[in-house]
Parts: structure tokens; sequence; C-alpha cells
């Protein structure tokens, strides 16, 4: 499935405010004011049930380690209600089970490439992930076969003042998750 906007903009309110139906495709996020739709692949799916597993592995291998969830809302303001592919929360801001959506920002969103909507990860998402504050933000290029990571040098940076781009043979860690490393590899397959 293709994405698909639509003709008039809305508001955060007005698309948090629509009920789903089992007519909806099953994934929607509002982008700037527009409802972007999308229906993952299995290699999405995959390269993101691979990423969320070792992630949760690493959170629940210690206390104090955060949270890890997969697509949830959330609301960065009156236009834009996004729904990353994995989210981490460091320990302290994790949300309730119970809690109401949209969520809070993540400290670490990651987004995994669909043929639709790469274009809105590595543009407007991206950017509105770094206006709004995020600390971390993984963009999983599965064509690529890479990992773009953007964070900020120091809490408080006023942007992704660190980028690195990271291939086959490389290894994806995080200095807001200590201990975690996962080979590149291992994301997108030995091949």
């Amino acid at each position: 499935m293709r994405a698909v906007t639509v003709a008039e903009r809305m508001t955060a309110e007005q698309f948090l405010a629509l009920e789903p139906s089992e007519s909806d495709p099953p994934r929607s996020e509002l982008i700037n004011g527009e409802v972007v739709v999308n229906a993952p692949k299995r290699l999405h799916q995959a390269v993101a049930f691979d990423l969320a597993s070792a992630l949760r592995s690493w959170a629940r291998a210690e206390p104090g380690r955060g949270e890890v969830t997969l697509p949830i809302d959330i609301q960065l303001d009156e236009h834009n209600v996004f729904e990353p592919d994995i989210l981490w929360y460091r320990d302290g801001r994790v949300p309730p089970r119970d809690a109401d959506l949209p969520c809070a920002l993540p400290d670490l969103a990651v987004e995994i490439r669909s043929p639709s909507t790469w274009r809105y990860d590595i543009g407007a998402k991206k950017s509105h992930y770094e206006r709004h504050g995020l600390p971390e933000l993984w963009l999983l290029d599965t064509a690529a076969e890479e990992v773009l990571a953007f964070r900020r040098s120091a809490p408080g940076a006023p942007s992704f003042n660190t980028t690195l781009e990271l291939a086959r043979g490389d290894v994806l860690e995080s200095p807001l998750l200590p201990g975690f490393g996962l080979r590149v590899n291992e994301l997108f397959g030995e091949g």
C-alpha cells in the first residue's frame, strides 16, 4: 500500500479524535497537518522486531534501563502526531501502561524505511523531532542496509549535531544506552 494523504489539513486534536475502524489501514500519522497512511511490508516488520527485541533484552538485563515500546502516538505540536516504529524511554520517563494517548516524546525514536514514507522520515519528521528536542533518532534504511543515527552531543544541545552512518560491519551503539551494541548485519541479515 502506498502512502495516502488527505486533501484538507487537520489539527492534532481532530486527528486524535478519529475513531479507528476495522476498515482503517494499520498505521497512520499526522505530518504537517496531513494524514499519512502506511501498511509496512514484511522486511520492515522483521527489522523492527529484531531491533525491538535486542533493545528490550538490553533494557531488561539491568534495572533502571527504561522501557522499549512499539508504535504509539506521540504529539509534537498542533499539526504533527507521529508513530515511531520503536520508542525508548529512559527510566523515570516511562509512560504508565494505561496512559492515555498521545504519549510524551521518547528519548530515542526509531523509524524504519518504508518506500512510501521514507521521504517523510528523512525530511519533515526528522526536522520536527529535532525541533521538539528528541535526544536521538535512528533511521534504518532497509534499501541501503545502513543506519543513520542523529543525536545531540550534550543534553540540551539545540540540534542534532552528531550524525553517524553505520553500515554492515559497524556496531549500533548510543551514549543513551550504556552497554547496548548491535551489529548492523544482525538487522539486515548476514547476507
